[in-house]
């Protein structure tokens, strides 16, 4: 697997119930990284009764929130109380298919594998438009991921773009102590974080609405629609935040919206999401976007399959305690090919015995 996430984990974990050998090369110095570089105070808007991975319950009062340390913690207590087979400080260089399956280069080594599960989720590349190149050097600027709490933002009027929950979340936060002003470019549909004495996935599960798939009519309108827990327009406007449509120029220290409004800025803050980093594959599963060719996560490229994906089969496919479900459904892929291969006219003795083992090749120098 490549990726340490709650992805790489969980699929670690179905593959431990078959026996399997295998290695999980994580880029970062621990496990759960993406969480560890979000913001300070980030809190998750799925219950802990959501929020667990299969087999270890999510510690706390299970109708509470966790925060960002509390999610690293469970998931390195995850990877400890399965002893999953992790290497951390192994950025994947390149993924090549090979005659015997597939050639990983990685920071510190290479391994040859039957089979490779690409688990690094939806967040990989932080992306910013090209306006942000517009504006002063003196003006301060970080995306989303860059952020960590109000006190290392530079006095005075702060703009934050991008309209989904992380733009709403951070300007929120900032609203205490700054100057805020939000650029929303799209639509979004603001949900409740409760209704009547439930949570909203409560309600999200009984009426099965995260299972619908990407297939189906109401998950194609689902997808292009950014959806909003716990925030609203109306609430920013509570705390004293000014919202503004589309950010669509900049000069010096004033960006200028849709409408025509200017604003002078001391500090922005992009929450303008990210983009696929795949540029470390070399195989033909990627679109002329760079986006990966699949279905349920299973590419045309036999043993090769991607887990963690936006909508990569329904609503709930890249969220904590959904991602369980493609997990699965890929372990048992990978069980359906090894045995197949286990079992082909022409396998060697030594396929036989051992067709799914990650082979170590040999050690070199970082690169």
């Amino acid at each position: 697997m490549v990726g340490g996430g709650q992805a790489g984990l969980v699929i670690g974990f179905f593959l431990a119930q078959q026996a399997r050998r295998f290695l999980i090369l994580e880029a970062a110095d621990s496990v759960g990284a993406a969480w560890r570089d979000r913001w300070d105070s980030l809190t998750l808007f799925t219950p802990r009764r959501f929020d667990a991975l299969p087999g270890l319950s999510f510690p706390g009062d299970p109708d509470s929130y966790p925060t960002r340390d509390e999610v690293v913690s469970y998931l390195k207590a995850y990877a400890e109380t399965y002893q999953l087979p992790i290497v951390l400080d192994g950025e994947v260089r390149s993924l090549t298919p090979a005659e015997a399956g597939f050639r990983i280069e990685y920071n510190g080594g290479r391994v040859t594998a039957d089979q490779v599960v690409v688990a690094t989720g939806p967040f990989q590349q932080p992306t910013t438009p090209d306006l942000a190149g517009q504006l002063s050097p003196a003006i301060f600027q970080c995306h989303s991921t860059g952020y960590r709490r109000p006190a290392d933002i530079p006095a005075g009027t702060v703009l934050v773009v991008g309209g989904g929950n992380t733009g709403f979340q951070i300007a929120a936060e900032l609203s205490g102590t700054h100057s805020v002003h939000l650029s929303v470019g799209s639509r979004q549909t603001p949900l409740p974080q409760r209704i009547g004495r439930r949570d909203l996935f409560w309600w999200l599960t009984k009426t099965r609405l995260l299972n619908v798939t990407v297939e189906s009519r109401l998950g194609r309108r689902m997808q292009g629609r950014e959806t909003l827990v716990g925030s609203s327009p109306r609430r920013l406007r509570r705390l004293g935040v000014e919202l503004h449509p589309r950010a669509v120029d900049a000069k010096n220290d004033v960006v200028q919206f849709a409408d025509g409004i200017q604003l002078k800025v001391d500090a922005v803050i992009w929450a303008t999401g990210y983009q696929s980093g795949y540029a470390w594959i070399n195989a033909p599963v990627l679109d002329a976007g760079g986006r990966v060719r699949h279905h349920r996560g299973v590419t045309d490229l036999p043993g090769l399959y991607f887990l963690g994906l936006s909508w990569q089969h329904t609503r709930g496919s890249a969220l904590l305690g959904w991602v369980k479900h493609d997990a699965e459904y890929i372990a048992t892929q990978v069980r359906i090919l090894a045995d197949a291969r286990e079992t082909r006219p022409d396998a060697s003795e030594r396929d036989r015995l051992n067709p799914r083992e990650p082979q170590e090749t040999d050690h070199a120098e970082p690169q």
